[in-house]
């Protein structure tokens, strides 16, 4: 099926408009519901929460940040087929139009006992329902010799923002026969395709340029990623000669990176004075999520599938990269559909509205060339202790040029639609 705009706002609506929610009782306490987040599990929760409660909750939005630049799609930017403020937006619209409440600082701690969001400013925000949807935190430590003071010179560009367009510069600023060294993440990790994607819109930005003699060296600790048939059949398309991927049987691990001089060791070789490297470490949820002791011992957190409940507290929901999801991957479009159940159970506890059982859905595409786009996606629901696909798709190697460009065309209607649900 493809998916525009108007399919997009149409399904998300379909709750919206069936009537089933209940309106706020004259002269009793709104139960509040504070979410921390702003991102796509965040903002959609507060603006579903208040919107079809109809007055019925008090929700405040805790997101420090007045903008948010969306992680989906930066790659188009590197690639040059977006601008940096095509992918970013504001919160005045949706939080207006809606009825939640921003509060614009740092969430630095949740008092599970007291049900309380400690503030930046020393302020305590207290909760009927907590959601958390604080994204990924990166693991400093997980490349020998990269650090959070080297993300700098050795960027890794995975939260989208200043990173975003640091990258942007110092690809742009590749000479022609310059070498970029991608150091790729284990799993689990936000976009299992991103990195892949990002290769191509690097290797499609070079290309452009001219720079046909520069080379793209991906150094990944997995045996295997994402869409690779796909990647690797358009690597060789378009991009003959200019992207080695290399696995951990090969590269024998990365054993030091040298930010002063650029230079990456791997037990097989050594880069040295790389035009550009991307270090992308491993991942665990943010923070905040941590240290409420909401995760386990894999860095992420525990939900009930049927709901996106912490499985640490009856009183809190997780969403998005900071969760254990089952078979649904970290993305924006898993954050957005987590987002939807988790605010239509919360209606049901707190505002007496019906509820349904939980259905989800994700797909994730990749640009790899101008009109050469491919995608994977699924359906979800509860089952068998984790959320579990029930249906799946991936694109094929060797479809049609026509069929390649209509997957784009869903891909650039499936960001506007997913940003207007999201934003306004």
């Amino acid at each position: 099926m493809r998916i525009d705009r108007r399919h997009f706002l149409a399904g998300a609506g379909a709750l919206a408009s069936s009537g089933l929610f209940a309106p706020a009782v004259l002269g009793q306490a709104k139960p509040r519901v504070v979410i921390v987040g702003g991102g796509p599990g965040g903002v959609t929760a507060a603006k579903y929460i208040a919107k079809d409660s109809a007055g019925a909750l008090d929700v405040v939005l805790v997101e420090p940040q007045r903008q948010f630049t969306t992680c989906f799609h930066s790659n188009l930017y590197l690639g040059g087929f977006r601008s940096f403020d095509s992918i970013t937006h504001g919160y005045d619209r949706v939080s207006s139009a809606h009825g939640f409440r921003m509060n614009h600082q740092m969430a630095s701690r949740v008092d599970r006992e007291k049900k309380e969001v400690l503030l930046a400013d020393g302020s305590r925000l207290g909760y009927e329902r907590l959601i958390l949807s604080p994204g990924i935190d990166l693991k400093y430590d997980s490349v020998p010799g990269w650090g959070r003071e080297h993300e700098e010179t050795m960027p890794h560009a995975w939260r989208a923002g200043p990173q975003t367009q640091l990258l942007k510069a110092r690809l742009d600023a590749v000479p022609d026969g310059g070498v970029i060294v991608m150091i790729a993440p284990p799993n689990p990790y936000r976009c299992p395709p991103g990195p892949y994607e990002r290769v191509s819109m690097m290797a499609h930005a070079l290309k452009r340029a001219g720079k046909t003699r520069s080379k793209i060296v991906v150094l990944d600790p997995k045996e295997s990623f994402s869409k690779q048939g796909l990647f690797q059949e358009g690597w060789e398309k378009h991009y003959p000669g200019m992207v080695e991927w290399i696995g951990p049987k090969i590269h024998d691990g990365i054993k030091s990176v040298d930010p002063k001089t650029n230079t990456v060791v791997t037990g097989f070789e050594t880069y040295a004075n790389a035009a550009l490297v991307n270090v992308i470490p491993a991942q665990m949820a943010g923070a905040i999520a941590r240290d409420a002791g909401l995760a386990n011992a894999s860095g992420f957190c525990p939900i009930d599938p049927a709901s996106m409940k912490s499985a640490s507290d009856p009183n809190i929901y997780v969403l998005g990269d900071a969760t254990i999801a089952g078979d649904m991957p970290k993305s924006g479009f898993s954050a957005n559909s987590q987002a939807k159940v988790a605010a239509l159970m919360v209606r049901g506890e707190l505002a007496n509205a019906r509820t349904f059982p939980a259905r989800y859905s994700n797909t994730c595409w990749s640009l790899i060339q101008t009109d050469d786009t491919v995608k994977v996606g699924g359906r979800y629901e509860a089952k068998d202790g984790k959320i579990t696909a029930v249906e799946t798709f991936i694109s094929k190697t060797g479809e049609s040029a026509d069929l390649r460009k209509q997957t784009q065309e869903e891909n650039m209607g499936w960001y506007a639609g997913i940003v207007a649900d999201m934003f306004t």
